[in-house]
């Protein structure tokens, strides 16, 4: 499926007005980017960063997290229903300059329990 990037929530690897092809039911690990339904607003997706996967779902993340309308696991908590992973940004064909680097979408984060 194609999903486009709106908000800044993902900055600096995607940002606003990318495309994104995403495999529906494809393997998740920590650190891969995917898009799933928004609790409580279930026809919404959102794309997050998959950071690790308890006995309720994935916590999901937002890379960044000062983004105005930032939603994430911070506010709803783990998420059950994960659509698919992203596995490319095709569009725009070349990043804009100040935008980040396409090579975010490749690059893992390390998955780190919240704070207690």
């Amino acid at each position: 499926m194609r999903v486009r990037v709106e908000g800044d929530s993902m900055r600096p690897a995607l940002v606003p007005g990318d495309w994104l092809l995403v495999r529906r039911g494809a393997t998740v690990r920590p650190g891969d980017l995917v898009v799933a339904r928004l609790p409580g607003d279930p026809e919404r997706l959102i794309v997050k960063r998959a950071q690790w996967h308890g006995a309720d779902g994935w916590w999901l993340e937002s890379d960044n997290q000062r983004a105005g309308g930032r939603r994430d696991s911070w506010d709803f908590g783990p998420v059950p229903d994960i659509v698919g992973r992203v596995v490319l940004r095709y569009w725009p064909l070349v990043r804009r300059a100040g935008a980040g680097s396409a090579s975010g979408l490749l690059r893992r984060r390390r998955a780190r329990p919240p704070a207690r």
